[in-house]
């Protein structure tokens, strides 16, 4: 089992430099990581010598990054705004292919009043499909996720609901395009995550871990503690044989010790599955 962590309880510590990157690079050891994920908010910088740093400390720790995450609005109702975030997104892909992050996080936009479920699929496809040749071209992997609302957004995401998010995966299906499946979300819906894991596992390239207090409520807590079936999927993972990164989404608010008890209960969900 391979399990690398984004460190959501850390990430005002870390965006307000109260953390460095460095302390986030030796936590991986302490907390029994076998990689790390960023937040593209934690790469302040293009310059040469600040993503020489990043380099230098992959190197020091020799832990890999392994998923950064980002958050284009594909869905906006304003075109050129749309065009923006095509080229943010495009800046974030370059980014991480000179530090050497296999895959990036993709998202298909927030949920706005004034664009329709039928512009919205078609531009979070476009936009995402627009991306895919840059991404192969500079060896990154775009990951769509079944995404429900980060701190930076005013809106849910337009695919929290799994409907959308199964028509958008159909629409880029025949793209390299591959999912970080997030057993939470499904299951903050209101819906059973097992379900829709099974309909879109050949595209699974990473499973985001995370746990909700309650079953159709964005509540998030200390994996191992909420109602998430995360064990009923990673059973279903194990009868299938996939074998590749489970990258926690720590978002207990615990610091450090929420970080090493999700991993240490992770590991245990698994073992137990």
């Amino acid at each position: 089992m391979k399990v690398s962590c984004l460190p959501v309880s850390l990430f005002n510590d870390i965006n307000t430099g109260k953390m460095s990157l460095e302390e986030w690079f030796a936590a991986a050891k302490l907390c029994n990581l076998d990689g790390i994920d960023f937040s593209m908010m934690f790469l302040k910088y293009h310059t040469a010598t600040f993503i020489k740093s990043v380099q230098r400390l992959q190197e020091k720790y020799q832990v890999p990054i392994v998923m950064a995450t980002t958050y284009p609005d594909f869905t906006h109702p304003d075109r050129l705004q749309r065009e923006r975030e095509l080229l943010y997104f495009k800046s974030d892909l370059a980014l991480c292919s000179q530090l050497g992050i296999k895959y990036l996080r993709v998202t298909a936009g927030q949920a706005h009043p004034e664009t329709s479920i039928k512009d919205g699929i078609n531009w979070a496809v476009d936009g995402m499909r627009r991306s895919a040749d840059l991404a192969d071209k500079l060896g990154i992997q775009m990951l769509f996720e079944d995404h429900s609302k980060p701190g930076a957004w005013d809106y849910f995401d337009f695919c929290f609901p799994p409907e959308i998010f199964l028509e958008i995966v159909d629409r880029i299906w025949d793209t390299s395009i591959g999912i970080n499946f997030d057993t939470g979300n499904i299951e903050a819906y209101g819906e059973n995550p097992l379900t829709i894991l099974k309909q879109v596992l050949p595209k699974v390239e990473t499973i985001h871990v995370t746990d909700m207090k309650h079953h159709g409520k964005l509540e998030p807590v200390l994996i191992g503690t909420g109602v998430t079936r995360n064990e009923e999927c990673f059973r279903y993972l194990k009868e299938m044989n996939w074998d590749k990164w489970f990258c926690i989404e720590e978002c207990s608010n615990m610091g450090l010790d929420g970080i090493k008890q999700a991993v240490a209960n992770t590991r245990s969900i698994w073992e137990k599955a």
